[in-house]
């Protein structure tokens, strides 16, 4: 059987398709580290952390912001199965800098407050992800 030369990227949420489009080559942000995906690549199932995911078609470069899930990866395709998840273009610069401002404002509170691990992990992560969707809108003004 030949190696396909291109990848179906399934890019979904539980609300809304974000990508459905033939590309050459993507990265995701597994929980295990940074994943490259080429065409031909072997089978696997891995967990997704909150992170920037990207991929290409042809000359150009899309990037996405992901928070949390799972893909399937497959030889010709790979589903992206994502709690939460947004392209570069649509993420809303204002409404990331607020969320960011709002979580820090929540890790100082419970950093301060002594509360339980359960409140100060929920404030790191919503800073974690109010930051990546930062770091993500960046490329939707100079794209690379």
């Amino acid at each position: 059987m030949a190696i396909p030369t291109t990848l179906r990227l399934e890019f979904v949420t539980p609300e809304r398709a974000i990508v459905h489009d033939e590309v050459d080559e993507l990265q995701l942000p597994g929980e295990e580290g940074f994943l490259g995906v080429l065409p031909g690549h072997t089978p696997m199932l891995v967990s997704l952390k909150v992170g920037e995911m990207w991929y290409r078609k042809g000359t150009q470069k899309f990037h996405g912001f992901v928070g949390f899930g799972f893909a399937e990866i497959l030889p010709d395709r790979v589903t992206i199965l994502a709690r939460i998840a947004e392209k570069a273009d649509d993420i809303d610069l204002e409404r990331a800098q607020s969320a960011k401002r709002r979580a820090e404002e929540r890790l100082a509170e419970v950093v301060k407050g002594g509360a339980s691990e359960m409140d100060y992990e929920r404030a790191r992560i919503a800073l974690l992800r109010a930051i990546t969707r930062l770091q993500v809108s960046q490329h939707s003004r100079t794209r690379s």
